[in-house]
């Protein structure tokens, strides 16, 4: 417990610290911890060991052990929102269709009004979650993980985010959009540091470790999903879980074939291709996500884990019994029970969440040392 607190304590010291750092002394620093990051895990692996280990889980898990790797996308992957650069991709559409002189049918205004109306729908949608946020939340907080509780209550966020994608299709703002043009804003995608190379190097090591990896995701555009993976080279492999754009011609109807709304369908597909593994395999399954959405999600899996600091997030697992450990030193404690245990120290719905700030923490985790 001492080392939890201290490490905590040094988290909120570094986070003070770096507030008034600039964006170059904030990308240096970020480059020194992940090599600091490296070394690390390089000395740990190098110790010659003679007893089970919970880390790297390349090394915990038998090779008969089959292990899923979940992870979210928007804003765990990335560090923009994709449906504010779908809404973006689908104004500078209109203004190319405006400034070529051709007929699309788009019944629209200027691209001004456009961006208005965009503007409008995010934030009533901000507005609106924050009041659905309030009515979920218990009034007293669990002593434990309540689950059955948590899911109950975020079936109020379910009827919201459905809502809210009705409101978005009924508007018109995402008609017109050329594939092409979603292609190429996936290609030029940002993700977080260290979130590519995890990937590329989780990919090549799928068939030797015997995993599969699942993104699931409420972006409206899949094909967003899988250029940007795919310009990372990472694609193959990959099996994406999300929800798709009409097209007519190769041109967005507005339409949305709904398939990944809210917490409960994510949960859902989750337990689904769980359940899909053959029964006489173990197995291990790991999720990452990153706000309210992915809660259920971080719960069923054997480890969930949770990347940056969502204050919602926390907020609503906290009311609900769920607590949230940083990750190295909830391994310091998971190495002692497995040196107790026979059976594995990793069980779902515990409670317990492992908190992280970067990619490169999942990959030590995951992989171990080997960032090339």
């Amino acid at each position: 417990m001492a080392q939890k607190d201290t490490t905590l304590q040094i988290e909120e010291l570094l986070d003070k610290l770096s507030v008034s750092l600039t964006g170059e002394e904030l990308e240096i620093i970020g480059k020194l911890y992940q090599q600091a990051m490296k070394l690390e895990v390089e000395f740990f692996s190098s110790q010659l060991i003679d007893q089970p280990v919970v880390a790297p889980l390349s090394r915990y898990c038998d090779p008969k052990y089959k292990l899923l790797i979940f992870s979210d996308f928007d804003l765990t992957c990335t560090i923009v929102d994709s449906s504010a650069i779908l809404a973006e991709i689908a104004i500078l559409s209109f203004q190319k269709a405006n400034q070529s002189g051709i007929d699309n049918n788009l019944d629209r205004a200027k691209s001004g009004d456009l961006r208005s109306s965009w503007n409008m729908l995010s934030k009533q949608y901000m507005e609106e979650y924050e009041k659905c946020m309030e009515r979920l939340l218990p009034p007293e907080e669990s002593k434990s993980l309540d689950y059955d509780k948590l899911y109950k209550g975020l079936e109020v966020l379910a009827e919201f985010e459905k809502l809210a994608n009705s409101r978005v299709v009924d508007s018109g703002v995402l008609r017109g959009m050329n594939l092409e043009d979603i292609r190429k804003a996936g290609e030029r995608l940002i993700l977080q540091g260290g979130c590519k190379n995890f990937f590329q190097k989780i990919v090549k090591t799928r068939e030797n470790l015997n995993l599969d990896v699942h993104i699931l995701s409420y972006c409206w555009c899949a094909e967003l999903i899988r250029s940007a993976f795919s310009s990372a080279g990472c694609l193959d492999g990959l099996n994406i879980h999300s929800n798709e754009f009409a097209f007519e011609d190769s041109v967005s109807t507005g339409e949305i074939d709904r398939k990944m709304q809210s917490p409960l369908d994510k949960v859902e597909k989750f337990k689904s291709i769980r359940s899909d593994v053959d029964s006489t395999v173990p197995f291990l399954s790991v999720y990452i996500g990153d706000s309210v959405g992915d809660l259920l999600c971080l719960l069923e899996a054997d480890i969930g884990i949770v990347i940056g600091s969502t204050t919602s997030l926390r907020r609503v697992g906290k009311q609900f019994g769920v607590s949230f450990v940083p990750l190295f030193p909830g391994l310091v404690e998971k190495q002692r029970q497995l040196a107790e245990e026979d059976a594995s120290v990793f069980k779902a719905r515990s409670g317990v969440l492992y908190t992280v700030s970067s990619w490169s923490e999942i990959h030590a985790f995951v992989l171990g040392s080997d960032f090339s």
